[in-house]
C-alpha cells in the first residue's frame, strides 16, 4: 500500500510539474503536425521499447480514431515492419532503421514525431539527422535531459522525470492530448 501511494504521488507530481514550457511545445507541435496534415503531408513516428509501443498507439489514434469516428489522418509508425527492420539490421546497422525508411518514405512537408526516454538512441539520432538533410519538420519527445536532441529537432517536449517509466508515462499522455488537439482541429 506505502509503495502504491508513494508511486500514485510521484507521478501525480510529474504531471503538475509540467510547466508552462511544455504546455507551449506541445501546442506548438500540434499546430506543425496540423500544417503538415493539412498540406498533404504525413506524422512518421519512431522510437524503441516502450517508445516504440508509444509510437504504434499514437499512429493507430490518427489512422483508426481517438475519441470519434473521423476521416483517417495520415500517419505511421516506423517501428511495426519487423522485414524491413530486421533486414535494414542485417544489411546495414540497427543505428539505420528508422533513417533508411525516412530516406524511403520521407518528403519535406512531413514530421518525424520522435521518442527517446534517454535523448540519446543511436537510431532515433540518425533518423533526426537523416529529417534534417530531407527538411522534415522534427518533434523530439523525451526526459528531463534532452541533451542528445539539442539542434536536431524543431520542437523538443521534456518529460520533467528521470526514470524511463515515468517518463513514458507522461510520453503516452502527451501524445494523447496532441491526438486529441489534432481531432478538434482537422475533424
Amino acid at each position: 500500500m506505502i509503495l502504491i501511494k508513494k508511486t500514485l504521488d510521484e507521478i501525480s507530481n510529474n504531471f503538475l510539474t509540467l510547466g508552462d514550457e511544455s504546455v507551449s511545445q506541445i501546442e506548438e507541435a500540434s499546430k506543425l503536425i496540423i500544417k503538415s496534415l493539412q498540406g498533404g503531408g504525413k506524422i512518421m513516428f519512431c522510437g524503441n521499447g516502450g517508445s516504440a509501443a508509444d509510437a504504434q498507439h499514437l499512429s493507430a489514434e490518427l489512422v483508426g480514431r481517438y475519441m470519434r469516428n473521423r476521416k483517417p489522418l495520415a500517419s505511421l509508425a516506423l517501428t511495426t515492419d519487423t522485414s524491413t527492420i530486421t533486414a535494414i539490421s542485417n544489411d546495414f546497422s540497427f543505428d539505420d532503421i528508422f533513417s533508411r525508411q525516412l530516406e524511403a518514405i520521407g518528403n519535406e512537408g512531413d514530421i518525424l514525431y520522435a521518442i527517446s526516454t534517454s535523448s540519446k538512441s543511436k537510431n532515433v539520432i540518425a533518423a533526426l539527422n537523416t529529417a534534417k538533410n530531407l527538411k522534415i519538420k522534427t518533434i523530439g519527445v523525451t526526459g528531463s535531459d534532452d541533451s542528445g536532441f539539442k539542434d536536431l529537432c524543431d520542437i523538443i517536449i521534456s518529460a520533467p522525470a528521470s526514470r524511463p517509466d515515468r517518463i513514458q508515462e507522461m510520453h503516452i499522455a502527451i501524445g494523447q492530448i496532441i491526438c486529441e488537439i489534432l481531432e478538434l482541429e482537422l475533424c
